[in-house]
């Protein structure tokens, strides 16, 4: 069959079109390349006959990853670059996830989609094969990259729980829940009862669980949860100092901050010290990552410790796992205080 693309030029044929032939969707082929798990043989054989037909070359990158020989696994970003050049947990990530499947001989892609246009597009380029399997960093509640590859069945793994995907997609995460809960429980042991909260995006696992082991422990202590006290950032060191300053006006008293990355805690530092506030002799601080950002911080941030070396040799292990057969998994790590002088 000779596929013609606009202007009357031959095309090679894709895996779009087997699925036309087949008769079936795009995920029912990609399973079917990936190995044919959780494909009916009725399936597998309208999809064997239509790549006969169609001429369809499997992309070869996609096939050696099935049959256990090197090739490339793709490191996708659903935030925009501003994002991944500023947040230094990305950069951390990157480089551990390189160096884990370094040891494999397996090379990685890196791939931003920080809006709908990208996302369609690396979407795309994804689901047509030309990845073995795919890290997926940063999922937001409403974005659909995570649903559409699994529903591809392209072989996956976020960081961070995927929300609204329960157990159909392997993640790897912190104990974010129980890190905030520690940090919380560290602020209240020094005395402090007017905490306030910086949280994550809440349309992220991150930012939920950060927040609910925030409010729990308050609960727990006795201590009312005042909703004036809760405001949200995005991770960035701008949204921190915006945020606390939207803090100090709302709640003058307060006297600690739980920050929900350590980025933003440098922004919450910034408004502080602008309002005459000292750290931590009038507001303690408290961050979460135990990224750079906590070291080049005025002061030093105490903050929770992620294990990002672990994170990112266990998504690596558990990919290579899921494009060799295995079921989907979940890893969640455990989180460590680490005090510095900012409490």
């Amino acid at each position: 069959m000779t596929m013609t693309a606009a202007g009357g030029r031959r095309r090679p044929p894709t895996i779009h079109d087997v699925a036309r032939e087949a008769g079936v969707s795009r995920g029912t082929v990609s399973r079917v390349l990936n190995g044919g798990h959780y494909v009916s043989p009725a399936a597998q054989q309208a999809v064997n006959a239509a790549i006969r037909k169609t001429g369809y070359v499997v992309n070869r990158h996609a096939r050696s990853l099935i049959t256990g020989r090197s090739d490339s696994v793709g490191f996708l970003l659903t935030e925009s670059q501003e994002r991944f050049f500023e947040d230094p947990n990305i950069n951390v990530l990157l480089r551990g996830c390189t160096q884990a499947l370094a040891a494999h001989d397996v090379p990685l892609l890196l791939m931003l989609a920080g809006n709908e246009d990208e996302r369609r597009r690396i979407t795309r380029y994804i689901t047509a094969g030309h990845v073995g399997g795919v890290l997926l960093v940063s999922s937001h509640s409403g974005d659909p990259v995570a649903q559409e590859l699994y529903e591809a069945g392209v072989p996956l793994v976020a960081c961070g729980k995927p929300i609204g995907l329960g157990s159909k997609v392997s993640y790897v995460a912190a104990d974010d829940w129980e890190g905030a809960r520690e940090m919380v429980r560290h602020l209240i042991t020094l005395g402090r009862r007017r905490i306030g909260t910086v949280t994550g995006p809440l349309d992220t696992p991150g930012g939920i669980e950060r927040l609910a082991g925030y409010k729990k422990v308050l609960a727990d202590a006795g201590l009312t949860v005042d909703e004036r006290l809760i405001v949200s950032g995005d991770y960035s060191r701008a949204s921190g100092e915006s945020a606390a300053e939207r803090l100090l006006d709302r709640a003058p008293d307060v006297d600690a901050v739980f920050v929900a990355s350590d980025l933003m805690a440098q922004g919450v530092l910034t408004a502080l010290h602008r309002s005459g506030r000292r750290v931590p002799e009038d507001v303690a601080v408290g961050g979460f990552d135990d990224s750079p950002a906590a070291l080049s911080a005025r002061p030093e941030l105490t903050t929770i410790r992620q294990p990002w070396d672990r994170i990112s040799s266990e998504m690596v292990r558990v990919l290579l796992a899921q494009i060799g057969g295995d079921d989907p998994a979940a890893v969640i790590l455990p989180t460590e205080l680490v005090k510095r002088a900012s409490t």
